[in-house]
């Protein structure tokens, strides 16, 4: 008899067809491509698949407006500001999400996850059996006053949140700042400048207050400064009743420079992409103890 080969991948694991159907019918209001590749998950565990399952079983729970928030992706959507589902309709979601995947999350875990890319990084670590990263961290503007150097009216802040590794942050153009009298006369536009300032303004946030293991020591607010802006371009007019949705990615974290990209939406709609934003800085000065009064 001939040898059996060797070194096959081994094929994915059948699905026994009482659990397919069961999968099914739980899934019966969600797409047809949520459907297949939540089968197809189940046979291979192929974690790759998690996004469209994911984002197809909360899709599943929104109403016609929102759920056309999620054909672009956005990690940065807010599931229940930008979404609009309420905590118990997330816990619905949820529910699901664990039967799908089959996995448990807790509701330390859940209170944690408020944005598209929480949920989806989260879902991605619990299905491969790896600890979580560390949540993100949530600041109102209260306390990014108490963080950053610019103060009001020169600050373009009003909520943030800071994980390891992004910042997101949101300001409302009120139509009341000063600058916006003259900019244009009849014609109020937010210049293009002030917005560049505002992710300058995050990413001094992010280096202040983020848990960023790349920054072995804490940051100065006193010298941190902006020194360039590369790849900057404008999509969009940006007026007073505009929402504006930031975000801010660091590329090197390296004392005495620190460069990030960063960009700016007004709904879906893309208003400001800068490729690079650099921004010089220095550490901290160590507390020194003072000598005692028997080695005076």
């Amino acid at each position: 008899m001939p040898s059996a080969p060797q070194n096959e991948t081994p094929a994915p694991a059948p699905v026994a067809p009482s659990d397919e159907s069961h999968l099914r019918d739980s899934l019966k209001r969600c797409s047809a491509p949520t459907i297949e590749a939540a089968v197809k998950y189940r046979r291979t565990k192929d974690t790759s698949l998690l996004p469209t399952v994911v984002l197809g079983i909360v899709e599943r729970f929104l109403e016609p407006t929102a759920a056309q928030k999620l054909r672009e992706p956005d990690d940065d959507l807010r599931v229940m500001e930008d979404l609009g589902l309420d905590s118990l309709t997330l816990m619905e979601a949820v529910i699901l999400i664990e039967e799908v995947v089959q996995i448990s999350i807790n509701n330390d875990e859940l209170r944690n996850l408020r944005t598209i890319g929480d949920i989806r990084v989260f879902i991605d670590h619990k299905a491969r059996g790896v600890p979580p990263p560390e949540p993100s961290k949530v600041l109102l503007v209260e306390e990014i006053v108490s963080a950053v150097p610019q103060q009001p009216p020169f600050l373009f802040l009003q909520e943030a949140t800071l994980s390891s590794g992004w910042a997101t942050g949101t300001y409302m153009i009120s139509g009341q700042e000063s600058f916006l009298a003259g900019h244009f006369k009849d014609n109020p536009i937010f210049p293009a400048s002030i917005l560049l300032e505002a992710l300058g303004q995050l990413a001094v946030l992010f280096m202040l207050r983020a848990p960023c293991p790349q920054l072995e020591a804490p940051v100065d607010p006193k010298t941190i400064f902006f020194t360039g802006c590369e790849g900057v371009r404008c999509h969009r007019v940006c007026r007073p009743g505009d929402l504006l949705r930031l975000s801010v990615k660091p590329k090197r974290l390296r004392m005495p420079l620190a460069t990030f990209e960063g960009q700016i939406r007004v709904g879906q709609e893309k208003a400001v992409v800068a490729e690079e934003i650099s921004l010089t800085f220095g550490f901290a000065l160590r507390a020194v103890d003072e000598p005692s009064s028997s080695q005076a």
